[in-house]
């Protein structure tokens, strides 16, 4: 059998930059129904319960098909499964963009989950066998930039287009975008097959069993879903919130994502790098702590002007999606190597569930009053805030495999 070699620097630049697009086509098809809330719940005449379920089948899907992925992700070569999903997962969006009406529209965002879902866990799956440890968190910094630049051009664009020629083109332009990458990572991804020199097990679930089976991996997986929900409580109806309690047009939505994605992108990798040479874990501890603030700040807010209200949300971007840098090098370090597919696998299902999750109760918590406005967001701060402060205390008893004695953690 061939086995990956080790890359060079160029190549592991092209491996980073294939992934990181591939992340954008999968994160801002996420992303996008957030700030489309307000117009597909005109479009449809539907309320937020409803509108969290638009959500929240995504990442049900996702996490369902991560659960299935993890019986036989580790006994695939890593390039072709992940090639594999990005087209499943680009024909599902097609489908999202070409749905006739709410129900179907409904199913086809299931079946985006289903293969979104996995793309995730592939992902960091690569960079945990690909990237060494030292570097692991630069490279989750550099991948992650993809969110920064979903938030900074994708979801303008996006609205933009969805504003101008309806909302059924932003998940077009998406599966076309997809379908790009597909091409290019055909060129430009290693083959990555080291995992499949070892034994198999004897039936389809003794890779799921194995990862179970170490209290390690349950510990991670426990931290990774209470990262999520901390975070998804208030994501999915920050715009619904800005328009209807804020009071930023919906034309000046654009501006909001614009701002906070372009300090994402430039906080991201620096953050990688500061994660890498000061501790994974101590930096987000920090980074965690400090989000508290813009997390109390966005579901309190009364009315603002624009640049008020570019204060809490730009500093609720960086910091949400800053500690999620480091969160994830010691969640893929987590894991075994020989079992590290099927650990991510679990973990997309894990943050899939605590996504969907978050999403239904923030819509029980919250309704539209007859002024229109959001009542019940605060409330919906506070459970997100409770959640934050069980992940940075849990942090602490994450094993990392290959880590050296500087960053050492309590087992």
């Amino acid at each position: 059998m061939t086995h990956s070699a080790e890359l060079t620097p160029r190549n592991e630049r092209l491996l980073l930059l294939t992934l990181a697009g591939i992340q954008f086509s999968h994160v801002l098809d996420f992303m996008i129904m957030m700030p489309l809330g307000p117009v597909l719940m005109r479009a449809f005449g539907i309320g937020t319960h409803e509108f969290g379920l638009l959500v929240a089948s995504y990442s049900f899907s996702a996490a369902a098909s991560g659960i299935l992925a993890a019986t036989f992700v580790d006994r695939f070569e890593r390039k072709r499964l992940l090639l594999l999903c990005l087209t499943l997962f680009c024909l599902a969006t097609l489908a999202c963009g070409l749905a006739p009406g709410y129900s179907l529209l409904l199913v086809a965002r299931g079946l985006a989950g289903v293969f979104g879902g996995v793309l995730g866990a592939m992902i960091h799956t690569m960079i945990g066998d690909a990237i060494p440890f030292s570097r692991r968190a630069t490279a989750s910094g550099v991948v992650s930039t993809a969110f920064s630049v979903s938030t900074i051009a994708g979801v303008p664009l996006s609205l933009w287009l969805a504003n101008h020629l309806g909302w059924r083109v932003p998940f077009i332009a998406i599966a076309v975008f997809a379908a790009l990458f597909i091409a290019v990572g055909i060129r430009t991804l290693p083959l990555l097959n080291r995992h499949l020199a070892r034994d198999k097990g004897a039936h389809l679930l003794s890779d799921l069993f194995g990862v179970l089976a170490a209290a390690n991996h349950r510990r991670a997986l426990f931290f990774s879903a209470l990262l999520i929900f901390s975070g998804f409580t208030v994501i999915p109806y920050i715009t619904v919130f800005a328009v209807n309690n804020v009071g930023i047009p919906l034309d000046d939505i654009p501006i909001v994502y614009l701002v906070g994605g372009s300090a994402t992108f430039v906080c991201a990798r620096l953050i990688g790098r500061w994660a890498d040479r000061r501790g994974k874990v101590e930096v987000y501890r920090r980074l965690a702590l400090l989000a508290m603030l813009p997390l109390l700040a966005v579901t309190h807010a009364g009315p603002l002007p624009l640049w008020g209200w570019l204060i809490c949300s730009t500093s609720f971007f960086v910091l949400i999606s800053g500690r999620m840098i480091p969160a994830m090098a010691v969640i893929t370090s987590a894991s075994e190597p020989r079992l590290r597919g099927t650990f991510m696998s679990l973990n997309g299902t894990v943050q899939s569930l605590a996504m969907g999750l978050a999403t239904t109760l923030t819509g029980s918590l919250t309704t539209i009053d007859a002024s229109g406005r959001l009542v019940g967001y605060p409330v919906v701060g506070y459970v997100a805030i409770a959640a934050n402060i069980l992940a940075i205390a849990f942090i602490g008893r994450i094993v990392m495999h290959g880590r050296p004695s500087v960053e050492s953690v309590k087992p």
